[in-house]
């Protein structure tokens, strides 16, 4: 896939991993939907953009709300071959602790987001993607989703996070084998630490030694590094079905 001129859906694009990945695309020439429930940083990117940004309100979790944004994405950038799904949260409780089991609700919040809303972003947008004409070798589109290295290597806390985290690279391959025949590739990427949002609740003192127990490079990943690969994996027509460790050889402990 081209990037320049291409027409790409970042759902979380207001910050962190989004928000890398929608600079990135348009520093590549692509067209960018920067979907988020964060109105006034979606706006602010957008505008910071230029023409290439566009700033949509979309909630991953209401199906209707997913679908008029990539109906209006597809309308604002001249159609669509690019998705990158980077909208998640993160929730930490024990299954039971001192104050009894852990709460059901909070776990379904976590899995309506990461999972279900990862899901609704993947099937309305290579939907939309379905209508494209095939570029030279077939090719319609591509979604590229994130999972997490917590789907491998879950720590004491992670059991909401991580079951949806996991539920995205069970999705990969079989999504990638169901979209084969319209032309669109899936990929997942499974980040391990990086220095996003995410980690704004750790002291800098915690993140700092977090980083220094990863073999190489010894630090946080860069959101500019996902980007990269999310980029990457657009551009190679080859990957396909795949869920990427993003991690420099980290494996999480326990705790």
């Amino acid at each position: 896939m081209n990037l320049k001129e291409t027409g790409a859906f970042v759902s979380g694009g207001a910050s962190g991993l989004g928000e890398a990945t929608a600079r990135l695309l348009v520093e590549r020439g692509a067209r960018v939907a920067i979907a988020d429930v964060n109105d006034e940083k979606a706006e602010a990117l957008a505008s910071e953009l230029g023409d290439a940004g566009h700033a949509l309100h979309c909630d991953v979790t209401n199906e209707d709300a997913v679908g008029d944004a990539v109906e209006r994405a597809v309308d604002a950038l001249g159609g669509l071959r690019l998705v990158v799904g980077c909208a998640g949260i993160g929730w930490a409780e024990r299954t039971v602790s001192k104050r009894g089991p852990a709460q059901l609700d909070a776990y379904e919040r976590v899995v309506q987001v990461n999972l279900i809303g990862m899901f609704n972003v993947l099937r309305l947008g290579a939907a939309a993607m379905n209508d494209n004409g095939p570029d030279a070798e077939g090719e319609r589109g591509a979604v590229v989703m994130t999972a997490s290295i917590a789907a491998f290597d879950g720590q004491i806390g992670q059991i909401a996070y991580s079951a949806s985290k996991g539920g995205i690279v069970g999705m990969t391959l079989p999504a990638a084998r169901d979209l084969s025949t319209r032309g669109i590739r899936v990929c997942s990427i499974a980040p391990g630490p990086f220095d996003t949002p995410l980690l704004d609740v750790v002291s800098e003192e915690a993140r700092t030694a977090v980083g220094k127990t990863i073999p190489f490079p010894p630090r946080l990943g860069r959101p500019s590094e996902y980007a990269r690969l999310a980029c990457e994996i657009a551009e190679n027509p080859m990957l396909n079905g795949e869920t990427i460790r993003l991690d420099g050889a980290y494996r999480m402990p326990p705790r």
